[in-house]
């Protein structure tokens, strides 16, 4: 510190101690801040790295966890030292100044040494495991063990949890290298377990998840949680079986991306003219409907062929259905529905005209089509296990003083912890997928597996996938115009950011730390698939500004989009079945109310996966919104004024949101900031 001899310097050490070791950092409220009066017998320069050490005392040796250090000499200036970590035992912490920095502006040997010896060290204790086969990689932590048990009537390890089917991931070994973003928050598992819990007790209790027939009345489904309703459930209990919500959902349900405008009907979908005429309007025709881009197609066909499993000792059955719809007065309008990827005798085409209970099967399996697209495709894979792979390659990559990882370690957060529940509750033996879907643990997997082999960068890229799906003008496309907003934002805010650390291209193609960074995303999240159209390197300034803002929006408003409504448009199951105990009609004009009923999901199936989906759909206790930062990571004027910019802006497209959904008899607020959680937390 460049100060005179015997003027004290002021030392504020911001952190939380605890002794529990699967805790995150306390509340604010409960954080210790200290400062201490340090003599300085000569003048000390610059501050460029301290050294944070923690000594053995007489008490146990307590997990601390450090947020920061911060120094204020006696000219006034402020050092800043983040740290966002754990010290677990007796250790010490070297922490450099928090000003970002690339690799070209550090000029001193010592600050090249630290930043190489701190992404040397990551990479030692975080390695890259594969999951699945043709599934992104994910984080190895040695020290991480899961609570498991054996148990003997099976002869088979099992998750520990509250009652039997409803395991729950709680524990993580403190080790040095665990962050804010990595470790365990205690506050986040209790919530589980106060969410959980009760709940499933109660299920247990009324016998719900021991009963394997058919639900004997539909309205029954409506008493599973009774004490959890919102506007939008009620309107779904009420309006499922309308032609017009059907619709509505590939707009604005917890789906909206995949609906794409046809130009041509597909040779494996032989629609005719006749067939769909009277649900055109008057004065028209398919082929006109086709020119004037109303009509859209919905096709499952990356379901396909995937084998099924027995439920409750029942065979299961499935089908990958392809759905036409038309544009027009009423809004989007189912008008043809073929239960197969292969037409035939034995595949009739379903329409609005045939019997109640027919077309109404029929969309039903559609809507079973639907749970996996949006469960397997929209929400674990391009959001949870896509989100975590961006996370690891960026602690393994870039250090704490790099400015693009001060601004993407806020959209980390959780999303490991999450995914090791995820991977506990869906991907596991004998969880979720072998207990409640009728594609089991294999076939959800495969569809994963098959969605990932034909992503794409673009797909990726907000604005470029509502043009390559020809949406992009459709009217009442809520998630839509949001998505939009949010992303603009989210790149005016990367812009300003990455234009003040970056002022060329050349500055972006020498930053070594960041082509390795997009360089492992490729290799271990894409799996080195060329097609895939994800960059092997970044050359220019907007190349990095579209990159940077595709792994924020994925890791915080594409998960929100598909997560936050899932009890909504779930909790009345008819809407999102998991499984069909039925197979897939052939014939019209069979089709009863029995016949549907004994179709669809047994009592004990739906039970378990609307209490998942019930406890997975709720925020945590320590929420983080969109645009919040409370972790001190940018010093400087210039990122920090962009942060403000950037809150404000968020708050203009809540108003607009919130003005917006007062007019409509559906309001769509999944995309509201205030709602978007920074990261992928639950």
């Amino acid at each position: 510190l460049s100060q005179v001899a015997s003027q004290p310097a002021s030392i504020c050490i911001g952190f939380s101690a605890t002794s529990n070791r699967t805790a995150q950092p306390l509340s604010p409220l409960s954080r210790q801040v200290d400062e201490y009066a340090v003599q300085c017998p000569q003048a000390l320069g610059e501050l460029v790295i301290i050294r944070l050490h923690k000594e053995p005392s007489f008490f146990r040796k307590d997990p601390w966890y450090c947020n920061y250090v911060q120094i204020c000499a006696p000219d006034g200036r402020v050092y800043h030292f983040p740290a966002y970590q754990w010290m677990d035992g007796y250790e010490t912490l070297a922490l450099r100044e928090a000003t970002a920095k690339t690799t070209a502006d550090d000029t001193l040997p010592i600050l090249l040494e630290h930043r190489q010896e701190e992404i040397r060290a990551k990479q030692d204790f975080y390695h890259w495991r594969e999951f699945v086969p043709g599934l992104p990689n994910y984080v190895h932590i040695p020290s991480y063990h899961p609570p498991v048990r054996h148990c003997r009537s099976t002869n088979r390890t099992e998750w520990n949890g509250y009652i039997p089917g409803f395991p729950i991931l709680i524990n993580i070994k403190a080790t040095k290298f665990l962050n804010s973003n990595l470790r365990f928050s205690f506050v986040k598992t209790a919530s589980f377990f106060y969410r959980l819990g009760p709940m499933a007790l109660a299920f247990k209790l009324r016998g719900l998840v021991d009963r394997k027939r058919s639900w004997k009345r539909l309205k029954d489904i409506k008493n599973i949680f009774p004490a959890t309703k919102t506007v939008i459930s009620e309107y779904v209990a009420e309006h499922w079986a309308e032609d017009s919500f059907f619709g509505y959902q590939y707009l604005n349900g917890i789906n909206p991306g995949l609906i794409q405008r046809c130009m041509r009907i597909p040779d494996k979908f032989p629609v005719t003219d006749d067939m769909v005429a009277p649900f055109l309007g008057e004065g028209t025709c398919l082929q006109a409907e086709l020119e004037k881009g109303n009509i859209y197609l919905a096709d499952y066909r990356i379901l396909e062929g995937i084998p099924t499993v027995e439920l409750n000792g029942h065979k299961q059955h499935h089908c990958a259905p392809i759905c036409l719809l038309h544009f027009g007065p009423e809004g989007m309008m189912p008008i043809a529905i073929q239960l197969s990827q292969t037409p035939g005798p034995d595949c009739p085409i379903f329409l609005p005209s045939d019997s109640e209970w027919d077309w109404l099967l029929a969309k039903t399996w559609v809507r079973y089509a639907e749970f996996y697209c949006h469960e397997a495709v929209a929400h674990l894979l391009e959001s949870h296990l896509i989100g975590e792979a961006f996370c690891l390659a960026l602690l393994r990559n870039l250090p704490m003083c790099h400015p693009l990882y001060k601004l993407l370690i806020p959209h980390t957060r959780y999303n490991v912890q999450i995914n090791s529940i995820g991977r506990a509750l869906l991907l596991n033996e004998g969880g979720l997928s072998a207990r409640a879907m009728s594609l089991g643990l294999e076939g959800f997997a495969q569809v994963m597996v098959r969605a990932l082999s034909e992503l794409t960068y673009k797909d990726l890229c907000v604005p470029n996938d509502f043009v390559k799906r020809g949406v992009q003008d459709l009217p009442g496309y809520y998630f839509r115009d949001d998505s939009l907003a949010v992303w603009y934002a989210m790149e005016r805010y990367v812009t300003e950011i990455i234009t003040y650390y970056y002022p060329c291209d050349a500055a972006v193609e020498g930053d070594p730390e960041l082509q390795c960074w997009v360089q492992e995303i490729f290799k271990e999240c894409l799996l080195g698939r060329e097609s895939s159209g994800f960059p092997t390197c970044l050359r220019t300034v907007p190349e990095l500004i579209e990159y940077v803002t595709m792994v924020m929006y994925t890791c915080s408003a594409r998960h929100a989009a598909v997560n936050t409504g899932q009890l909504e448009f779930t909790s009345w199951m008819p809407n999102f079945p998991s499984s069909m105990r039925n197979p897939p009609m052939q014939t019209k004009g069979l089709t009863t109310l029995q016949t549907y009923m004994d179709t669809l999901p047994d009592v004990k199936t739906t039970c378990i996966v609307l209490l998942v989906l019930w406890t997975l759909c709720r925020e945590p206790d320590d929420r983080r919104p969109l645009g919040h930062f409370p972790d001190i990571h940018f010093v400087e004027e210039a990122p920090r004024r962009s942060m403000e910019a950037f809150r404000q802006q968020l708050n203009q497209i809540s108003h607009h949101i919130r003005q917006r959904n007062k007019c409509l008899p559906i309001p769509y607020y999944y995309l509201d900031p205030v709602l978007i959680e920074n990261s992928i937390s639950i």
